[in-house]
């Protein structure tokens, strides 16, 4: 059965550029975003390795956690540091998994379960090994992305998707199509008017189903 959101991410121990990770104690109630790539040295991968390098302030200031799943070695992942550097002007000092057994790319759904890793293989091997979750501190699936191996993602929408995940966790709001942060959330219809007010002060209602608010700091 497929991953899903609300699904308890699952639980593993594997081996890493920062040591031993057991994933349900590594995320010690935060949150984190866990995104995989089809092999280390490859042109896309390397662009998207780089583009987290460079948001880890961004990341920490949310206090989330990233980490990185690779089917490549530590070793390798070790090499490969140098040129994420390179591209991004930035240290890589997130740390990504050896996954070369497949097991938490089967756990997590990444590719299918019969998939196997021929001598000599090529990303396109793992080639659905391109997706993002965001585990919320409470160690469920808050958020899922799956691309393919030819588009690389854009990491200020994981980042702004990580915001509304954020914003609306365990508050009744949802974010409206293209929010960011500092722009009007929509009030959960479990609430009426008067509770909603009294809750997030004044309203704009654009219909009688979609009613916007500020949310307070």
């Amino acid at each position: 059965m497929a991953l899903r959101i609300n699904d308890t991410a699952p639980d593993f121990t594997a081996e890493s550029t920062e040591g031993t990770i057991k994933f349900h104690d590594w995320l010690d109630g935060q949150y984190a975003i866990v995104f995989s790539h089809p092999r280390d040295f490859t042109p896309v991968c390397t662009t998207e390795f780089g583009a987290v390098a460079q948001l880890a302030p961004e990341f920490e200031k949310r206090s989330t956690k990233v980490l990185g799943v690779s089917v490549d070695s530590v070793a390798d992942h070790q090499k490969w540091k140098a040129d994420i550097e390179k591209i991004a002007g930035a240290p890589a000092n997130f740390p990504m998994i050896d996954d070369s057994g497949l097991s938490v790319a089967k756990a997590y759904d990444m590719l299918p379960s019969d998939t196997v890793l021929p001598e000599n293989r090529t990303p396109a091997h793992t080639a659905t090994v391109r997706t993002v979750y965001i585990i919320g501190p409470d160690k469920k699936v808050r958020l899922t992305m799956t691309y393919p191996m030819s588009v690389g993602r854009n990491f200020a929408e994981i980042l702004r998707a990580l915001d509304a995940v954020q914003a609306t966790d365990g508050v009744p709001v949802a974010t409206p199509a293209n929010w960011v942060p500092g722009q009007d959330v929509i009030v959960a219809l479990s609430l009426n008017d008067e509770q909603a007010r009294e809750k997030f002060g004044e309203l704009t209602i654009e219909l009688p189903y979609l009613r916007k608010a500020k949310l307070k700091a």
